[in-house]
């Protein structure tokens, strides 16, 4: 019997993963898939992210296992901020009852990610891939330290906002909401200006969406992003918390 040219690794829990190279390449039915199973536990997520691996499964699949090439990218200091999210942002800069929080609503900020996704939201992204059992994960993931929200709030409701993955100075962007305009993208502004004044380079975006692109968004090589979290991994981490001098790195306050 010919051999299954695609056949793919199934991981039992706890088990290493396969080394990157052998995710299915652009000939395949899925370019970028590693291997299935394993568990959605602390540890594991950490090993996966430490090698530029990524879960990302919809309902009713078995936990499937990424490592796209090339690997979309945001060199913070390439942001693109176009004339109206500028405006938007002085806009919330300017009012009373708006602001940035980290981390006090990881739960919610998640949830709504996972609810947008079902039905697509405003900025651009569609899908069914955060399940019930991601967002646990990943709520597991917060209380350990490792993953955050970034949350835009307005008038003491949560209107927007943000969750990534950090690991010492290796940011991974996961997936963002918008209830009312912009909000996702001002979120978005601010983990630009927050990793910018911590000496973050970049951030992870896993797969390459046009959205992302106009934002300023590149690809590069697995192998190259590979490095980079090698690189940055075990360097000390900064402190999850927003400080509004943060705006500065993309909106200087005018000299008088």
């Amino acid at each position: 019997m010919r051999p299954n040219r695609f056949a793919l690794p199934t991981l039992a829990p706890g088990q290493a993963f396969p080394p990157v190279d052998e995710a299915w390449g652009p000939e395949s039915p899925a370019c970028g898939l590693l291997a299935m199973g394993g568990r959605l536990d602390v540890a594991t997520l950490l090993a996966a992210y430490a090698s530029a691996i990524f879960p990302w499964y919809s309902e009713g699949q078995p936990i499937l296992w990424w490592s796209t090439d090339p690997r979309m990218t945001l060199d913070v200091a390439n942001f693109r901020l176009h004339r109206s999210l500028k405006q938007a942002l002085r806009r919330f800069r300017s009012t009373s009852d708006c602001e940035i929080r980290f981390d006090t609503a990881f739960a919610q900020t998640i949830e709504a990610c996972a609810s947008h996704n079902r039905g697509g939201d405003v900025d651009g992204e569609s899908g069914t891939w955060i399940v019930p059992e991601m967002v646990a994960a990943y709520v597991e993931l917060h209380q350990a330290g490792y993953a955050h929200s970034v949350e835009t709030w307005h008038g003491g409701k949560l209107v927007g906002g943000l969750y990534c993955v950090a690991i010492g100075r290796a940011v991974f962007g996961e997936s963002m909401f918008s209830r009312q305009t912009d909000a996702s993208k001002i979120a978005l502004a601010a983990l630009v200006c927050f990793c910018r004044a911590n000496q973050i380079g970049m951030i992870d975006c896993q797969q390459n969406t046009g959205h992302l692109a106009s934002m300023g968004a590149t690809e590069m090589t697995r192998a190259r992003f590979q490095q980079h979290v090698s690189d940055q991994k075990d360097l000390p981490g900064p402190l999850w918390q927003f400080d509004d001098l943060y705006w500065n790195q993309l909106l200087p306050e005018p000299a008088f």
